[in-house]
């Protein structure tokens, strides 16, 4: 019987986010950024009072949960993802 984590159904199916398939795997981390801002904007049942925190906890989130599961390419790729998320939130 297979067995899923928590964790993993949360990044799947989160109740505060409704998130593109396959985000933390693209490889472009403006991409990223920019579609957990846009589904953090969209959303009406996010916990954080902004979407850039909202977006930041996901990704953060799936970063730790990840673990050394996740390759030092795509931890980079995700790190810079970060980054973008805060130049998105200074943009306005």
């Amino acid at each position: 019987m297979a067995t899923r984590k928590w964790s993993q159904d949360v990044t799947e199916h989160s109740d505060a986010l409704d998130l593109e398939g396959g985000v933390f795997t693209w490889k472009d981390p403006r991409r990223i950024a920019e579609s957990l801002m846009e589904s953090a904007r969209q959303s009406s049942r996010r916990k954080a009072s902004s979407p850039y925190r909202s977006a930041m906890s996901m990704l953060t989130f799936y970063m730790n949960r990840a673990g050394s599961g996740l390759d030092e390419e795509q931890r980079e790729i995700l790190d810079r993802a970060k980054d973008e998320l805060r130049r998105l939130r200074d943009e306005g």
